[in-house]
């Protein structure tokens, strides 16, 4: 216990309170401290998202890429000294100025169609409507034998969609169950089917890169594709797992999908877009799509996680009735029977056997 005159009063005070007193951060202060941190931790935000943004656009071979990214990492940390030396002002302004000058050289990278395309990439595939007449330009129809050894075939092919009797959906796993790529697969009463795929666009020297994705690293493109190419490049020579449903829809929704792609694969024609991870991709592009078609179709997150798609589908009621999700994914499994089936002619109706839905 000490204490301190006034006058002619003596108080008393506890030195732990004395202490407090000293310790305490002021209202002012402590919204200072927090302004401080909430700005350091943008700061570290924006310059992780321009290290990525350098590595995967920058036009210059990695040593120079490694230069550029050394720094900015040193004007960033320059950036945070200035911030919490007391020269706050300084520090923001020359940030600001840098996240200026590359936001302008982003939004200078423009997609394109001029570029040296793997040769499965090599075309988008566009349409001609007529009626209940379509004429499909750039119909791919490789033979693949290996991922590098194949005879590439790319045709126009006609269909009437009076003669449309069906739609299925194909997941093709390579990875993680969560994620999956979607094929929407079209039969005809003449016992054709035709494939529409959402193509992340690669140029030959391109390896597919989930973050790269997020930074304009690749086009999107859209091929309609021979079913036995389509699903037999995945199967026996990606060594992908796939799964085909079989899709409710009326005759009018299953036409109205079909003239989707179409009209969608020619706007890409005419003005290319980057394939973007969450935004623009082989799930999302398709149930933009579909929520023309079919009212009400609501967000999900097993949108973005293109895996879980067919049980979002059984939940809007688009499989076949009388069936659990499980008994269709396990009769719907098509991996070893497309292995079986190779290239043969009914390679369409073989990987169907016994699958819920199929009426040969």
């Amino acid at each position: 216990m000490t204490g301190y005159a006034h006058g002619e009063l003596r108080y008393s005070v506890p030195l732990w309170s004395r202490t407090r007193e000293r310790l305490a951060i002021g209202p002012c202060e402590a919204l200072l401290r927090a302004m401080l941190i909430l700005i350091t931790l943008l700061v570290l935000l924006f310059s992780l998202w321009a290290l990525l943004a350098l590595w995967f656009q920058a036009p210059w071979p990695p040593a120079g890429r490694y230069v550029f990214m050394a720094l900015w990492m040193i004007g960033s940390l320059g950036v945070l000294w200035l911030l919490w030396s007391g020269r706050a002002v300084t520090g923001l302004c020359g940030f600001v100025l840098g996240l200026i000058l590359l936001r302008l050289w982003w939004n200078a990278l423009k997609p394109s169609h001029q570029r040296d395309w793997a040769d499965d990439l090599a075309h988008i595939t566009t349409g001609e409507v007529q009626g209940s007449r379509v004429v499909l330009h750039h119909v791919r129809n490789f033979d693949w034998h290996g991922e590098q050894d194949y005879r590439a075939a790319w045709e126009t092919r006609r269909y009437d969609l009076n003669q449309l009797q069906s739609v299925d959906v194909i997941t093709s796993y390579w990875g993680i169950p969560a994620i999956a790529h979607i094929l929407v697969s079209f039969g005809f009463s003449d016992g054709r089917f035709i494939s529409f795929t959402v193509e992340v666009r690669r140029e030959k020297t391109e390896v597919f890169s989930e973050l790269g994705g997020f930074f304009k690293q690749f086009e999107l493109a859209i091929i309609a594709s021979d079913e036995r190419d389509a699903v037999h490049v995945r199967t026996n020579i990606r060594g992908e797992d796939a799964y085909l449903y079989r899709v409710e829809l009326s005759d009018a929704a299953m036409r109205s999908l079909f003239l989707a792609y179409v009209n969608e694969a020619n706007r890409l024609a005419e003005e290319p877009r980057f394939y973007q991870t969450v935004t623009a991709n082989c799930t999302t592009l398709v149930f933009r799509m579909m929520q023309s078609i079919v009212a009400g179709l609501p967000l999900d997150y097993r949108l973005l996680l293109s895996g879980y798609l067919p049980s979002y589908i059984e939940k809007q009621g688009g499989l076949q009735p009388g069936y659990s999700l499980a008994q269709m994914r396990e009769a719907g499994r098509i991996t070893l029977r497309a292995r079986e089936a190779g290239r043969a002619e009914d390679f369409s109706a073989v990987i169907r056997q016994g699958v819920p839905g199929w009426r040969q």
